[in-house]
């Protein structure tokens, strides 16, 4: 009973270690959906904070502070997704290994106890068997006694017959010999189970045994194992993680408060001229003021002088509505130029505010209704070449519109390119495709590239405009901030549209005329350039020409499509980069003629 004992002792153990390895599976299970719930929750945080619009159309995103904060966000999706690696490793190599091997404890465990029960059961049925073949020669014994001693008493009995006395001994000696086979077969069934017993006591039994406690070592070294896991998927993200806080770390360290204030002036400078001073107005004699060039009004004029038409001619250079703005050229150039260089001076000359106002909006008044404009959500108009812009922003947003339709043209002629090839290989091999099929995109593409010149050519004529404002309001001399040639409104032209360049050739011509200056007309236009040449410098990156340029100016250089160049200087906002040729020799190119790369 020992054994037996033992036995189930062994039983309630193994039956605990399986229950105690699922318990752990259940637990890892629930850890796991405990990450994935934590990963889920820190991206969706992430997506809720990230920026609607893309980088490149968001103008905070020049701000360092915005960068940073950006860089955070993707730092903390990236922890998340480390989250997420730390779930699936768990539910991989515990959840999903574990709860299979405890599956395969179980039927060996089964299997072992049953060799167990098994062996025992043979045992006691031998036992049983024992007690029978005993009690069986017991019985035989004690009938064959009593068959003896009655076989005796009818030998001494006188009135007994012989016949009598002769069954009597005759069944004693019958009982005598059932009593002996009943011995010989209680001797050997006793030898059977002794035999039996000793094999299970001492073979078969500790083998099961011993079975039994390889697999709970297994087990418990699987488990072992398992809680490492646990501990082995958190190291295993260990460095990622690391590097994700380094991340949030240098992203910290990244905002720097100068250059956002650079930043935020040049995104927002306006380009105006500062106010002069104001002329002293002597009220004192009001019969005796006589109109003067110093005086911002009439003799009798007072009431203009005083009401709200006071206010605003004198506060002019303040408010965006009322700054007067030269007339602008015409998309091809024209009469309006002329007028924008012979004008009126800037009020620094000692001309009349009052009446260059006057004079400017009379110029202003046809120019609005040439123009398309439309009004915005605040009910302000705003005008297609950004006139409602200061000139600082008005020239920036125009080299924008500038630069993408330059680009949907190199698109629009490099589409015509390819429908030209296509259409040589449809018109060679007829079977792959109808070249005139092709007709209707390629004439599309030719309109699209001659709509995009135009559009060019209209755009740089108001780049010219607003930068001779820009000019005109910083009142310096004009060095490098002149007005750069117009840039070329696509690539080299080929055959095929050699005529309708040559028109836009035409235009172009018209509208590239010597920008303004405060002497005159007759100043050079690059008259300062060789100053920036005295001392030389190391390139500060390098840039590929992408169009041919003749530098016949003073201080520029000329340059071939496709030539290599070092980048000197870089574009200072005024449209032209200081370049070295390697052939030597440095000078001013125009920045859209350029592909540029930094060091």
């Amino acid at each position: 009973s020992d054994w037996g004992d033992q036995f189930e002792v062994l039983e309630r153990h193994t039956q605990w270690g399986l229950d105690l390895l699922d318990r752990y599976v259940k637990f890892v299970k629930e850890r796991a959906e405990v990450e994935q719930a934590y990963a889920k929750q820190l991206r969706s945080l992430v997506k809720k904070y990230l920026p609607k619009r893309s980088t490149k159309d968001d103008p905070e995103f020049k701000f360092s502070q915005q960068q940073s904060f950006v860089q955070l966000l993707l730092e903390v999706n990236d922890f998340a997704g480390q989250r997420e690696l730390v779930a699936e490793n768990l539910s991989v190599r515990v959840c999903l290994e574990l709860a299979k091997y405890s599956q395969e404890m179980k039927q060996e465990r089964k299997m072992h106890f049953q060799e167990g029960r098994r062996a025992q059961q043979q045992l006691e049925t031998g036992f049983k068997q024992l007690e029978n073949s005993k009690r069986k020669f017991e019985r035989d014994c004690r009938e064959a006694e009593k068959a003896a001693q009655t076989a005796e008493r009818l030998d001494h009995d006188i009135n007994a017959t012989k016949a009598d006395v002769e069954k009597a001994k005759q069944q004693a000696h019958l009982r005598s010999h059932m009593a002996e086979e009943s011995k010989n077969e209680y001797a050997a069934q006793l030898q059977r189970f002794n035999r039996d017993q000793a094999h299970f006591y001492f073979s078969q039994m500790p083998q099961i045994f011993d079975k039994l406690q390889d697999m709970d070592e297994r087990r418990a070294t699987r488990l072992g194992a398992g809680y490492g896991h646990l501990s082995e998927a958190e190291l295993q993200v260990v460095p990622i993680i690391g590097k994700c806080l380094e991340g949030m770390k240098a992203a910290a360290d990244s905002v720097d408060v100068k250059n956002d204030s650079l930043v935020l002036i040049e995104l927002h400078k306006s380009g105006f001229a500062r106010p002069g001073d104001l002329e002293f107005e002597d009220f004192s004699q009001p019969m005796n003021r006589v109109p003067s060039d110093s005086s911002l009004g009439t003799p009798d004029g007072r009431s203009e002088l005083r009401g709200p038409g006071r206010s605003r001619a004198k506060r002019w250079p303040f408010g965006k509505k009322n700054k007067p703005r030269p007339p602008p050229l015409s998309p091809l150039g024209g009469p309006q130029l002329s007028v924008l260089f012979n004008g009126p001076p800037s009020p620094r000359l000692g001309r009349d505010p009052l009446a260059i106002l006057s004079e400017i909006s009379k110029s202003v008044k046809p120019r609005l209704a040439s123009f398309r404009s439309f009004r915005g959500s605040r009910g302000a108009v705003v005008s297609e070449d950004f006139s409602h812009l200061p000139p600082e922003q008005q020239r920036k947003r125009l080299q924008q519109q500038i630069e993408e339709r330059n680009r949907e043209l190199q698109k629009e002629v490099d589409q015509r390119e390819a429908l030209k090839k296509m259409k040589d290989v449809y018109e060679k091999t007829p079977q792959m495709g109808d070249p005139t099929s092709l007709e209707p995109r390629i004439t599309e593409t030719l309109n699209n590239i001659e709509r995009l010149k135009l559009e060019v050519q209209k755009y740089e004529a108001w780049l010219a405009e607003a930068e001779s404002r820009v000019l005109s309001n910083r009142g310096d001399s004009l060095s490098r901030h002149v007005r750069p040639p117009d840039p070329p409104t696509t690539a080299p032209p080929d055959s095929s549209s050699s005529s309708n360049n040559s028109g836009s050739q035409d235009n172009k011509e018209s509208s590239s005329e010597e920008p303004p200056s405060e002497e005159g007309q007759d100043t050079p236009i690059y008259t300062e350039f060789d100053e920036d040449f005295e001392e030389p410098a190391s390139p500060i990156g390098h840039c590929v020409a992408i169009y041919h340029f003749e530098g016949s100016s003073e201080g520029t250089i000329s340059m071939s499509e496709g030539e290599d160049l070092s980048l000197m200087e870089e574009d200072k906002g005024d449209g032209w980069t200081r370049v070295r040729r390697k052939q030597g020799g440095e000078g001013y190119v125009p920045t859209s003629y350029l592909r540029v790369t930094l060091n």
